[in-house]
């Protein structure tokens, strides 16, 4: 210790020779820090998370579609005043999202059995969606036919 004592902090690390061990441990602990911070904050994913969020992702484009599908239908239904009117009456968004979807207004690609489509948790949901776009919309005028478009209706 004695040797240390006139030199500079510089001067210490560059006569510093570090053993394979400490070489060794200072490497591994570089690479688990570096896994924990790329995991944690990094915003790396495994194969498997970025499989799922793709598939989550599109799972929730296929329900917006078939939701736009459905207001679509919806609205061209010659008796769309008195669905519309039924389905502001329920209360529920369960029971709207019910309603649309024993309609059949949701549903693009046919079940093969009535009960195959309840159990179907994209149809379920793409109905809710349909339900809750159908909820704020205002009776049409008579006469008037309506168009679709992205920013909104347009009567003809």
């Amino acid at each position: 210790m004695q040797q240390h004592q006139g030199q500079s902090l510089s001067q210490r690390l560059q006569q510093y020779q570090a053993s394979k061990t400490v070489l060794f441990w200072a490497c591994a602990g570089s690479v688990i820090a570096a896994t924990i911070v790329g995991f944690s904050w990094g915003g790396w994913t495994t194969g498997g998370s970025a499989q799922e969020m793709a598939e989550d992702s599109a799972a929730q484009a296929r329900q917006e579609l078939a939701a736009v599908v459905c207001v679509d239908r919806f609205m061209a239904a010659p008796d769309v005043g008195v669905q519309l009117t039924a389905l502001k009456e329920l209360e529920r968004s369960y029971q709207q999202g019910k309603f649309v979807a024993d309609g059949g207004w949701a549903i693009i690609v046919p079940a093969s059995s009535p009960t195959d489509y309840t159990t179907r948790t994209d149809d379920r949901k793409a109905a809710g969606l349909c339900a809750e776009e159908l909820a704020k919309r205002e009776m049409p005028a008579a006469g008037k036919a309506e168009l679709t478009n992205d920013t909104g209706t347009v009567a003809q």
